[in-house]
């Protein structure tokens, strides 16, 4: 197996796990560093596959949580509720996905969409947290959500499904606008992560297994180790930053590294695949 292509699927295993719950978006660092990288897998197979390896961070960190959730499901109300509210919150994006995925792969993922949505997401965390600073959170446990708070969070992850946006930046900041404490919508939005990459990675095995090869598996394999262990890091760092701080941050970096790209792009210094 070609080892420079290892190390390719090593280097993105880790931007993936290093960003996949943090609001800048892992879908579109994927398609920046893979376009760097010269690195485009079939169907785009291996970045579904390795988001899966980050999503298993969040299971082994809260893996007490959803052993008591399915131990309890149907003798345990809040248990109940919490598959429930999941339940709901999925199923917007999963709909529009399934209707639209296609054309959205084939007019957005490039470079320079996903730079443009990161300078846009940038500045809309950048309004949510100006706005939401100092007022008192509606919803302060995850337990305390309802069915119609946690759909809320659902139609605002429609949006991440645009390369660049970030599905946990959406989630996060659509549930802070509605009231949800910070904490609160960052946890919400690591949980609806399973069932969300967990669908979209069995869904993309389906239609591209016959492209797989053994050279896949193999790279698979790398990026998916890689994934888990980085974004086991990340959502312990996230957790302990938000205890303390908001989002801004992010949304600096969002505007800098996306004006980076637009930049390159627009005076001809990086010939971004289109």
């Amino acid at each position: 197996m070609d080892i420079v292509l290892l190390f390719k699927a090593l280097i993105l295993g880790i931007v993936e796990g290093l960003t996949e719950f943090l609001p800048i978006s892992s879908t579109g660092h994927l398609i920046v560093f893979g376009d760097l990288l010269d690195f485009h897998s079939n169907g785009k197979v291996f970045e579904i596959a390795i988001q899966l390896g980050a999503v298993l961070a969040v299971i082994f960190e809260y893996r007490e949580r959803f052993t008591k959730i399915l131990t309890g499901i149907g003798r345990d109300r809040s248990a109940n509720r919490f598959v429930l509210n999941l339940a709901v919150a999925f199923i917007p994006a999963a709909v529009v996905g399934l209707l639209f995925s296609k054309q959205i792969k084939e007019y957005l993922f490039n470079p320079v969409s996903v730079a443009a949505m990161l300078v846009l997401g940038g500045f809309f965390i950048l309004w949510v947290e100006k706005r939401q600073s100092g007022k008192t959170p509606k919803v302060g446990n995850v337990d305390d959500m309802r069915p119609r708070d946690a759909l809320v969070v659902g139609c605002a992850q429609i949006f991440a499904l645009i390369p660049g946006t970030s599905r946990s930046g959406s989630t996060i900041m659509g549930g802070m606008l509605w009231g949800l404490e910070r904490k609160v919508a960052t946890e919400f939005s690591f949980f609806l992560a399973v069932p969300m990459m967990v669908a979209a990675t069995g869904y993309d095995v389906l239609r591209h297994y016959k492209l797989f090869t053994l050279q896949d598996i193999g790279l698979i394999a790398v990026g998916f180790v890689a994934a888990f262990f980085a974004g086991l890091l990340a959502v312990k760092a996230l957790l302990k930053f938000v205890a303390t701080k908001n989002y801004v941050p992010f949304a600096y970096y969002r505007i800098l590294f996306g004006g980076l790209i637009l930049l390159t792009w627009a005076m001809g210094w990086v010939d971004w695949a289109e």
